[in-house]
C-alpha cells in the first residue's frame, strides 16, 4: 500500500513556521480523512491540522513543542486509497530532499561545511532522529553526528532532548577547562566569550534563526535578590516580545494626540442600545461605533492603510481593521474585522462579537488574524486615558482609544462661549514615519475625532440596520 506524506499546510502569506502542541494520533493508529491529526500554534493563532488522507499512522516526524517550517513532512500514514501524484513523487525522491534541515544559528562557512557533514553522516550510519532544534544546538556547538550519536537520550524512544545535548556540551566544557593551567587562563576566557552559553538556548530560536538571541539580556546583568520570584514566559508572550521588539527596531515610531468630545455618541447608544439588544441579540458598545468612523477616515488617507515592502509602498484597498483582545491569560491577540468600510453598525457589532468570543474561547482560526491593514487597541476599556501603542506589523499605524471621561469644558455656543460637562476622550496613533510624516499622521487624527464628534444624536434606527 502506499505511504502518504502529510505535510504541515501553509497558514497564512506571513506564517513561516509553527509549533506542534500536541498529537491527537500515535503511530499505529488509524486515521480518516479531515480527522484532526494535531493541534499546531503559530504567532497568529492556535490551529487543529485535520488529516488530508485515511489509513494507518506509520511514523511521526517531530515531537511535540518541535518548531516546523510550514511545508515539512511531519507524518507519513499508510493509505489503502490511491494519492496524489506529488505525494508520490515527494516519496520516491532521494533522502535529503525530504529531510528538513536545521536552521543555523550563525550562516558562517564552517557551519554550512559541519551541516553537509551531519547529512551524510545520518545517511551512512544508523538511522536516528534528531529535533531541529538538536541538530541546530550541535552545529552552533560544534558537535559531530558520531559524538552526537554517543549521548544517551532520554525522550521518547531514547531519542535525543534538549536537555541531554545541553548536558553533554556544559560536562564536556567543565572537563576542557579543568584540563587549563594558570598560564593560559586568558585564552580560556577569549573562547568563552566567544562560544554561546548554552543556558540562553530555547525552541524558539529555530524558529527566529537567532534573532532572539542578541535581544536576550546577560543572565549576569540581571541581580536576584530578597523576595523574588521567577516566572517563565509562556509561548505567546514570548512571541508578542519578539514582535515588539523587531517592530520597534523596523519602524521609526511617531505617536500623535488628539481629544475627542464623544457626547453625542454616548447619548445616541444611550437612546438605542436596549432596542439594539433586543432585536440583535447582542449589546451594542461604543467599539463598533468607533470602527465605522475609522474605516470611513481610512479611505480618504489610504498612506495610513499601507505597508512598506523595502522602497516600494503597498497601497490597501481593502480596509481590514484589526481589533486587539485581551485574552483570560493576560495576553493579546488582533482579530481582523475585513471589509470594515462595508459593513453597516449592525454588521461591524455582530463581528466584533464573534471575534471577541472566539478569541476568549479560544476558537479563532488562522484566517481571522490574517490580512490587517489597521489596527486598533481600546486602552480605555483598561482604565487608561491615552497610551503609545507599538505598531503591528507590517503595518504602518495603531490607533489606542482611550476612556471615555466627564470633564468640565468649553463649548462654543451661539450666544458665546460656555462651560459644560461634556464626555471627553483622547486619541493616540503610533505611525511609521518612513511613509506617514507628522502632517498626514495629525491630519488623519484629527479627522478622526472630528468624525467622532461629528455623530448625529438623532440618528434614525431604521437607516442603520
Amino acid at each position: 500500500m502506499p505511504i502518504v506524506d502529510l505535510v504541515l499546510p501553509k497558514l497564512g502569506e506571513s506564517i513561516m513556521e509553527a509549533t506542534i502542541l500536541k498529537w491527537h494520533k500515535k503511530v499505529g493508529d488509524t486515521i480518516q480523512l479531515d480527522e484532526t491529526l494535531l493541534d499546531i500554534a503559530t504567532d497568529k493563532v492556535d490551529s487543529e491540522i485535520p488529516s488530508t488522507a485515511e489509513g494507518v499512522i506509520v511514523e511521526i516526524l517531530f515531537e511535540v513543542n518541535s518548531v516546523v517550517p510550514i511545508g515539512t513532512v511531519i507524518a507519513k500514514i499508510e493509505s489503502k486509497k490511491a494519492v496524489q501524484e506529488t505525494a508520490v513523487s515527494i516519496l520516491e525522491a532521494p533522502i535529503e530532499e525530504i529531510t528538513p534541515d536545521p536552521i543555523p544559528y550563525i550562516p558562517e562557512q564552517p557551519q554550512v561545511a559541519l551541516k553537509n557533514e551531519l547529512k551524510k553522516e545520518t545517511l551512512d550510519g544508523e538511522a536516528k532522529f534528531y529535533s531541529p532544534l538538536v541538530m541546530n544546538i550541535a552545529q552552533n556547538e560544534g558537535v559531530s553526528m558520531q559524538a552526537l550519536q554517543t549521548i544517551q537520550g532520554t525522550g521518547a524512544q531514547g531519542r535525543v532532548t534538549k536537555k541531554d545535548i545541553l548536558a553533554y556540551i556544559d560536562h564536556k566544557k567543565i572537563a576542557g577547562n579543568l584540563s587549563q593551567t594558570t598560564e593560559n587562563q586568558n585564552s580560556i576566557e577569549s573562547k568563552t566569550i566567544l562560544t554561546k552559553p548554552s543556558s540562553i538556548y530555547n525552541e524558539e530560536e529555530v524558529q527566529f534563526s537567532g534573532s532572539l538571541n542578541s535581544k536576550l539580556a546577560n543572565p549576569a546583568d540581571v541581580v536576584v535578590e530578597g523576595l523574588t520570584e521567577i516566572i517563565e514566559m509562556d509561548r505567546m508572550r514570548k512571541l508578542i516580545a519578539k514582535h515588539m521588539v523587531d517592530s520597534v527596531q523596523t519602524s521609526p515610531h511617531v505617536t500623535s494626540f488628539v481629544e475627542a468630545d464623544v457626547t453625542n455618541m454616548v447619548v445616541w447608544r444611550d437612546k438605542v442600545k436596549q432596542l439594539f439588544e433586543k432585536r440583535e441579540g447582542i449589546k451594542l458598545t461604543f467599539t463598533p461605533m468607533f470602527l465605522e468612523c475609522i474605516a470611513g477616515i481610512l479611505e480618504q488617507y489610504p498612506m495610513v492603510n499601507s505597508s512598506l515592502q523595502g522602497d516600494q509602498i503597498i497601497l490597501r484597498k481593502d480596509i481590514n481593521i484589526g481589533m486587539a483582545t485581551a485574552l483570560p491569560s493576560g495576553n493579546l491577540i488582533v482579530p481582523v474585522i475585513k471589509g470594515a468600510n462595508q459593513l453597516s453598525i449592525v454588521g461591524i457589532s455582530k463581528a466584533v462579537n464573534n471575534l471577541a468570543e472566539a478569541a476568549r474561547n479560544n476558537q479563532l482560526k488562522p484566517q481571522d488574524t490574517q490580512g490587517g491593514t489597521f489596527t486598533v487597541t481600546n486602552v480605555g476599556s483598561f482604565g487608561s486615558i491615552m497610551g503609545t501603542p507599538i505598531i503591528n506589523q507590517p503595518q504602518v499605524a495603531i490607533l489606542a482609544l482611550g476612556a471615555i471621561k466627564k470633564r468640565a469644558v468649553v463649548v462654543e455656543t451661539p450666544s458665546g462661549d460656555a462651560i459644560l460637562v461634556r464626555h471627553m476622550m483622547f486619541l493616540s496613533m503610533s505611525y511609521d514615519h518612513r511613509i506617514v510624516d507628522g502632517a498626514m499622521g495629525s491630519k488623519f487624527l484629527a479627522a478622526v475625532a472630528k468624525a467622532f464628534e461629528a455623530w448625529d444624536p438623532n440618528r434614525q434606527w431604521f437607516q442603520y440596520l
